[in-house]
């Protein structure tokens, strides 16, 4: 979530999602694992041998120099894609406005480390075929084009290659800008990958060079239909007049929209994925008249949202994200409850826009929580909850993975290691919810024991029902006609 310039940073909790003010996350450089192959797919260059083979290496590369000098093919840069479709076979395109819940890629995800364990946690993604983000610049992916027409999609190939092998749907979010865009210098191996520069929107007069790109991206990948535009308004605050710079974000939006539409009208863009931040009920700073227990978001963000949906050009679907939290970490009136904001803000949304909600990232769980992974659990499957009942029709889970170590939250375990690629508990919630309540699903109400009304968190279709105990306790409780017994946070699915 973006946090305005007002705020000092505050560290990386345990999924290694954030880092703070006008910051995105961690977890956010390339280098992912570029080699992290298992040992037997190491190069190896030990003994004679190995000095041999140099010697000859480098007596090849010079003759070749040599070669290039005398045809004036000398280039200075790696150029690995351009305008048209990129390598590997694409898969079917999926055009529709609404995926249903997935998750985002991030810095180290399931495309690299032990090749038994990538081809594992492939298996697990090809079971569910839930939809899958991934940014085209930061959290896991290069440069894409270091210099003015000199393109990377080295790292994008393979994170777009890896989900079309599982059968997901691919998006693409379009973040963050080459450093020549944003007033710094050209060239890969002059890229700044600080958390101050990555986040640095594009000047004005490159919004046509960044538009350029995107269609570039679009191009290369032709099944791919969804595009989000920018991520979280990253660069757009104004601090001298503390607010977001929304009109300069709706300029860049257009120009974007516009290029994707014309390099295939089929292509489907959204925006303008705003942070949607609350403050309690005792910080009357920017309160806003859309508020609850929870809190009332920030009326700067609102303003941002109203003028981007009266001024843009188009969109095929509005994406936001945010959580259930304050900004100062505050869960009220309770972490379950709390996860009422998310509901009130999709209403609110929708409201506005008229059109498919998407939500780019969602939390119910602060920094450094201490929870245990039941509660974890229970409390992101309320939340999963929340944003169903304001009509949600996509959402991606922030995929954290850690190369060693327990890795709370994540959706499976470390792909580092041999035994990796593993479900956890995270996966088999959001798997499972995305089964029992696709797009489109009909929500219902069933009975449910009066005594366990505020103790229980239930959604419900005429074909499954999700029964959450918010209680670290034990509980019997009855619904839907039912009685049985539920362990502490346990998270319950009945057939109906």
């Amino acid at each position: 979530m973006e946090r305005d310039r007002e705020n000092t940073a505050r560290g990386a909790g345990p999924s290694g999602r954030r880092a703070g003010p006008g910051s995105g996350r961690t977890d956010r450089r390339p280098g992912h694992g570029r080699g992290s192959r298992s040992t037997s797919g190491r190069l190896r260059g030990h003994g004679s041998g190995a000095a041999a083979r140099r010697r000859l290496s480098l007596v090849l590369a010079a003759l070749l120099l040599a070669a290039l000098a005398l045809t004036g093919c000398t280039g200075t840069h790696r150029d690995t894609g351009g305008p048209g479709p990129g390598p590997g076979p694409t898969g079917p395109s999926n055009t529709d406005p609404a995926l249903g819940w997935g998750f985002t890629h991030t810095q180290y995800s399931a495309d690299t480390g032990d090749d038994d364990a990538v081809a594992r946690a492939r298996e697990l993604l090809s079971g569910r075929g839930l939809p899958q983000d991934q940014a085209i610049m930061g959290w896991g992916a290069g440069n894409p084009e270091p210099s003015p027409g000199s393109y990377d999609f080295s790292d994008l190939d393979r994170r777009i290659s890896y989900i079309r092998s599982t059968g997901a749907t691919p998006v693409i979010t379009l973040c963050c800008a080459p450093d020549w865009m944003k007033g710094g210098k050209a060239g890969a191996s002059g890229t700044d990958w600080s958390v101050k520069s990555l986040e640095t929107a594009p000047l004005p007069a490159h919004y046509k060079d960044f538009a350029a790109l995107a269609a570039t991206v679009a191009a290369r990948y032709p099944d791919v239909r969804h595009f989000v535009v920018w991520n979280e308004f990253k660069g757009f605050f104004d601090d001298t007049r503390r607010r977001w710079n929304y009109e300069g974000y709706t300029q860049l939006y257009n120009q974007v929209y516009d290029a994707l539409k014309q390099a295939d009208q089929a292509n489907l863009v959204g925006g303008p994925y705003l942070a949607m931040d609350s403050y309690g009920p005792q910080d009357q700073s920017y309160a806003s008249s859309l508020k609850g227990p929870w809190g009332s978001v920030d009326q700067r963000v609102l303003d941002a949202f109203t003028y981007w949906n009266k001024h843009k050009r188009g969109a095929d679907f509005v994406v936001v994200d945010g959580a259930s939290f304050t900004r100062t970490n505050q869960l009220l009136p309770d972490a379950f409850a709390a996860t009422d904001k998310l509901t009130a803000v999709s209403d609110w949304v929708r409201e506005q826009s008229g059109l498919p909600l998407w939500w780019a990232e969602y939390y119910v769980e602060p920094d450094a929580s201490g929870w245990s992974e039941q509660r974890r659990v229970a409390t992101q499957a309320a939340g999963l909850a929340a944003l169903a009942r304001g009509g949600t029709g996509t959402a991606f889970y922030w995929s954290p993975e850690r190369q060693s170590g327990p890795c709370p939250g994540c959706l499976w375990s470390p792909t580092q290691h041999a035994d990796g690629g593993r479900q956890l508990p995270m996966y088999a919630l959001i798997a499972a919810f995305a089964a029992a309540f696709p797009p489109g699903t009909r929500f219902t109400t069933v009975s449910v024991a009066p005594d366990d009304v505020p103790n229980v968190r239930v959604l419900a279709s005429d074909k499954a029902v999700l029964v959450v105990n918010t209680l670290d306790r034990a509980i019997d409780a009855k619904v839907d006609g039912r009685s049985f017994s539920m362990a502490a946070y346990e998270v319950r699915w009945l057939t109906r």
